[in-house]
């Protein structure tokens, strides 16, 4: 009981920084294991993913009718979809893997088109049918390779946090960094595939925005002073700067930003080639809310007309317990440029924005686009939308269709049950183009 009573003093004495202490200790341990959990959940579904890839590939070649390989080339567009989100989650941005992500679009890229396809009119070419013997060869050796990366993560009890948090870990080949290394090396050989009339129109994103960001060359003062204004930070702030890795295609600096106020620090990337902020993130645990959606719009919107961002229109909000995320495009002549896009945050504990993200907008906005005039009346378009959707907003704006090309779409906002659905019907031929269902703002818990 003495021994306790002891105890209990000598913490009371150093109350003031002990228990500070503990709990930023505790807190921190609480981020580090929920971080830790998210990048193995990550690599663990990727690996699943590449079994079904290479699964589904296998099934469609022995597949000759319509009504069992459409689902089939479909089932394989979604999983790579899958592959590639967890792939992007994983903290392995030093790390070369734009190959093997270029691959899993490919892949995905033609399931979908030919899924779509009418192959009752219009079956499988004999190209194609290499094509699709090519990949499912080429996915069997990278599902392999993603075997046995796992297994050696799982041996030696791999840490993606501590990977994360030191830049001096091993990158040999024996280390998981060098095993994707590698894995994505020997995706470079597969260029050879054939991938038919569509493989002009795949979409690189890293490459487009290497075309796109042409701007002058800014030094790395300049680039702190822009991650500086953008983080909202006082030109005192200590700002840690270096140029991407091998893994970007385009030349870019990643910058650490001090924030004292918060205790926290911004990540952010900012080209080389323009000085155009890409992404930034600000990493802190939130406080309660104070500020509702309406003011953070307010906030958000402020903060794009500050930074030189004109004509946005906000599309969409959504609260992620207690962070508002809004969708912005730009506008021209009442037209909504869709592609044209940035994401931001917005804490709304104290209004900050915490993070961004432009790479839309960077790739494709473009001044005075020469938009056609529609062919098809707003009334005719919407006879085109199914009579059980109640609408409740009209627009007009251009969209990226499946095929990646720019169309002039009727915009209708409407209700179907609880849900909020966005529909794009074709200006031009009344077709149904893309249907979206809206997220709801998730609930705030205690």
């Amino acid at each position: 009981m003495i021994r306790n009573i002891l105890i209990g003093l000598a913490v009371a004495a150093v109350v003031g920084t002990g228990v500070w202490g503990y709990q930023q200790k505790s807190e921190g341990d609480q981020l580090r294991i929920q971080a830790e959990n998210n990048y193995q959940r990550a690599f663990h579904d990727l690996t699943f993913n590449l079994d079904q890839i290479e699964d589904e590939l296998g099934k469609t070649l022995a597949m000759n009718t319509r009504r069992q390989l459409t689902p089939s080339l479909a089932e394989v567009w979604r999983v790579t979809s899958l592959a590639q989100k967890n792939l992007a989650q994983l903290p392995i941005q030093n790390v070369k893997t734009s190959d093997t992500e270029e691959f899993l679009y490919k892949i995905g890229d033609f399931s979908y088109r030919t899924s779509v396809r009418d192959l009752d009119k219009e079956p499988l070419t004999e190209k194609e049918y290499q094509t699709l013997t090519d990949l499912h060869k080429h996915a069997g050796e990278i599902r392999q390779s993603m075997r046995s990366l796992q297994a050696q993560a799982m041996n030696n009890k791999h840490r993606w946090v501590d990977e994360s948090a030191n830049d001096n870990a091993p990158q040999g080949e024996e280390s998981v960094p060098g095993q994707f290394e590698l894995m994505n090396k020997s995706v470079e050989g597969f260029t050879e595939v054939d991938w038919g009339a569509s493989k002009d129109s795949i979409r690189n994103i890293n490459g487009e925005l290497k075309k796109a960001l042409t701007g002058k060359e800014v030094s790395e003062k300049e680039a702190q002073d822009i991650g500086r204004s953008y983080a909202g930070v006082g030109k005192e702030s200590k700002v840690d700067i270096t140029e991407t890795g091998k893994g970007l295609e385009y030349p870019a600096y990643t910058l650490v930003i001090d924030d004292p106020d918060h205790k926290a620090n911004y990540y952010m990337d900012i080209s080389i080639n323009g000085g155009e902020p890409i992404w930034f993130m600000q990493e802190r645990e939130m406080g309660e809310q104070t500020i509702g959606l309406n003011e953070a719009t307010e906030k958000a919107s402020n903060f794009l007309e500050q930074h030189g961002k004109e004509d946005m229109e906000l599309i969409d909000s959504t609260q992620y317990d207690t962070v508002g995320v809004f969708e912005y495009v730009y506008k021209q002549d009442d037209v909504r440029i869709y592609p044209d896009s940035i994401l931001i945050g917005v804490a709304l504990d104290n209004g900050d924005v915490v993070s961004y993200e432009s790479k839309g907008y960077i790739i494709n906005h473009k001044e005075n686009r020469d938009i056609a005039q529609p062919k098809l009346s707003r009334e005719e378009a919407q006879t085109k939308v199914n009579p059980k959707v109640k609408i409740m907003e009209e627009h007009i704006g251009v969209i990226k269709n499946n095929i990646d090309e720019e169309v002039l779409c009727y915009e209708f906002l409407g209700v179907l049950d609880d849900d909020t659905y966005r529909i794009f019907i074709n200006a031009e031929d009344g077709q149904e183009e893309k249907v979206e269902r809206l997220i709801q703002s998730e609930p705030v818990f205690q």
